[in-house]
């Protein structure tokens, strides 16, 4: 079958705010027919993001409602779309590739799609990297701001946590691709957080396991031992924490990469270290995904060009010589996922 409607559903997904970049070499068209048939690509270009019901998406797609709403069932279980249920109505609506469609297919990812992601990944960085609002922050390490002065509520990350009502957690997407690309590092590989709706979606897709709060907390000092960056939604009501590390998370690879990667990653803080207490034992170059930290002469010293905030290096140094600083600059992020979504579009010139 002809290539064109997948042409046109990438174009259509390349407007929603996370971006899907063409490529010469069309490594997009064969990440599409993994997720979509014609059928399927041809549905989807009739959804909105806005939650919406099956006969609506049906009328507009001038299907029979029975038969549209069963396709959108079985897209939303595949992950290839959001399904929101109410007491009221099952609702469904599209969302970005990235963050979104990909993870949402992290129980069907093989060593091929592990490949072809490895190749798209540099055109899914350049859309990262063009706008000023990104879909995840790094937040520091709760152990890292004890002691801090007026700490924002959007910066604890554990008393973010204790604010939800379900909670879920899964294997995280990226470290599961590099062990199937060869790449397995010795980081625990289910440490992915989802809350409210989104953990609703992950446990009914039998992609993550519902836990409680207090389990949540306790996982959070896991992610902590073994030196994993809390990055979470980038709004005030978060829905997902991400634990990365820079071996395998996509975005701390591409980030690497950078001479800059302060510029490109949001934050609220970096870190300092003080030479007066600094014994130069190197835990922190350790302990950071983003080589941050340089020698300089007999003790260490922070780039503040690379450091991104995540304060893996505060909380084992055992000369208490680092500290957080608040970013003067730093700003509030937005109030919600929706918000955010909207301010990325704004900036993309989508809207």
């Amino acid at each position: 079958m002809s290539d064109d409607v997948y042409k046109r559903l990438s174009e259509f997904l390349d407007k929603m705010p996370g971006g899907f970049p063409s490529t010469e070499s069309g490594v997009e068209i064969k990440i599409l027919k993994r997720f979509f048939t014609p059928e399927e690509a041809e549905l989807e270009l009739h959804l909105t993001p806005m939650p919406e019901s099956a006969s609506a998406i049906a009328e507009r797609a001038g299907m029979d409602e029975s038969k549209a709403a069963e396709m959108l069932d079985s897209m939303a279980k595949q992950g290839s779309i959001m399904r929101v249920k109410t007491e009221a109505a099952t609702l469904y609506l599209a969302i970005s590739f990235v963050v979104g469609i990909y993870e949402f297919h992290l129980n069907s990812i093989d060593r091929e799609l592990a490949e072809l992601m490895e190749e798209y990944l540099p055109y899914l960085g350049m859309v990262w990297t063009s706008v000023k609002t990104k879909q995840l922050r790094v937040v520091p390490v709760t152990s890292a701001l004890e002691g801090s002065p007026a700490v924002a509520p959007y910066n604890q990350l554990r008393e973010m946590v204790k604010t939800q009502e379900i909670a879920s957690v899964a294997d995280c997407i990226c470290r599961k691709e590099q062990a199937l690309m060869g790449n397995k590092c010795d980081k625990p590989q289910d440490l992915c957080f989802q809350f409210g709706m989104a953990a609703e979606y992950y446990i009914e897709n039998d992609m993550a396991r519902q836990i409680s709060i207090d389990e949540a907390l306790k996982l959070l000092d896991v992610a902590e031992e073994n030196a994993l960056v809390p990055s979470i939604t980038n709004a005030k009501n978060m829905v997902n924490i991400c634990c990365c590390c820079g071996c395998c998370c996509g975005i701390l690879r591409g980030m690497k990469l950078l001479p800059r990667p302060a510029d490109h990653v949001v934050s609220s803080y970096q870190a300092k270290i003080d030479p007066e207490l600094c014994s130069a034992c190197e835990t922190c170059i350790e302990r950071c995904q983003v080589d941050a930290i340089i020698e300089n002469g007999d003790v260490m010293e922070v780039d503040l060009a690379r450091c991104i905030g995540c304060g893996l290096c505060v909380s084992t140094c055992p000369d208490e010589a680092i500290s957080m600083v608040a970013k003067p600059d730093a700003e509030i992020p937005p109030d919600n996922i929706v918000t955010m979504m909207m301010q990325i579009a704004k900036e993309r010139g989508l809207t």
